[in-house]
Parts: C-alpha cells; structure tokens; sequence
C-alpha cells in the first residue's frame, strides 16, 4: 500500500487557552486528496507511580470537572514551559503527595487521544520515598490515599479505576516490580 502520511498544507490557531491551544489544520493525504484535522496542542504532563517500602501505592482522589465526579488518579501534572520531566515528576510528586524519591524509573510515554491531541504524558515509578506534608497548587484540592499496590490493580481490572494514565502507569509499575 506504500507510505502511511498526512503532510500539513496549512494551519490556523482557532483557539487559545491557558492550558491547551486549539488548530485547524489542513492536510494532504497519501492519495492526493486533502482533509481538515483539528488538534489540541498540549504542554505535555507527567505521572507518577509512587510505591512504598510497604507495598503500597500512593494515589489522589480529586475531582475532575468534565466528568463532574471525584477520580482516584496517580500524582500527575502539566509540563512548565522548557521543564524538564524528570524534574517535573519529582516536583508533582512532592506537591501532590508530600513524598520524595530516591530513586525515579522512566515508564515510558503515554498519548491519551492520538486522534486529536499531541498530549504527551512522562510515566515515572517513584521508590525509596521520604514523607512531609504536600503542598499542592493554589485552588487545588486532593485526597491523599495510601493502598496496597495490589488492590490499585485490582481496581482497574474492574473498572473501578477509569483515569487512562493512572491504568497505563500502574499496570507498567506492576508487572515491572512483580
């Protein structure tokens, strides 16, 4: 069949947020023909599977606005400008949660909605953790939870735990510590 690409003929920022930025792009695809494709551009994130000296994980309960209910998430965040993910992790880790690791492993990365978003998420395993208190974002607010690692993957498996990265990144940390 050949070479699968869709080359950018043009692109229009139509909207401009705090967070993400919104284009309409037009593309040639293979066959010649053109398409219009909308993409939400993203700073990029980071996720964090903190896991103690006991066997727990460590996890935040926080409200999510457009389902309009509370999710249990693994700590996570946006990218700053030009910050560098490992960095970041550690610094959501320690807002988030009041932890700081000894020792950072790369998970991968993790793309939510390829169809439409460039959001790239930095999956990190925290261990070797030290505890103080969290010290989260202005107008952030979170629950703090400590589980055995064990009932967090039993939590996806039944679909009780819905969040696409903390799926991802907690069953990566799983099967890479078991």
């Amino acid at each position: 069949m050949g070479e699968l690409f869709e080359k950018q003929l043009s692109s229009e920022q139509i909207y401009d947020g705090k967070v993400v930025k919104l284009y309409r792009d037009t593309v040639q695809l293979q066959d010649g023909k053109t398409s219009v494709r909308e993409v939400v551009r993203h700073p990029g994130a980071v996720c964090v599977v903190p896991v103690t000296d006991k066997g727990e994980i460590i996890m935040v309960r926080q409200f999510r606005y457009p389902f309009g209910r509370v999710f249990l998430e693994i700590p996570a965040g946006k990218l700053d400008a030009g910050e560098d993910p490992r960095a970041a992790a550690m610094r959501e880790l320690s807002e988030e949660t009041g932890a700081e690791a000894l020792q950072l492993e790369e998970l991968g990365i993790y793309c939510s909605t390829v169809a439409i978003f460039d959001e790239k998420i930095h999956m990190y395993l925290a261990r070797g953790l030290k505890f103080s208190a969290p010290h989260t974002d202005e107008g952030e607010f979170l629950e703090v939870v400590h589980m055995p690692f064990h009932d967090a993957v039993e939590m996806i498996m039944d679909g009780e735990i819905q969040d696409g990265k903390t799926q991802a990144a907690v069953l990566k940390a799983w099967f890479k510590i078991r």
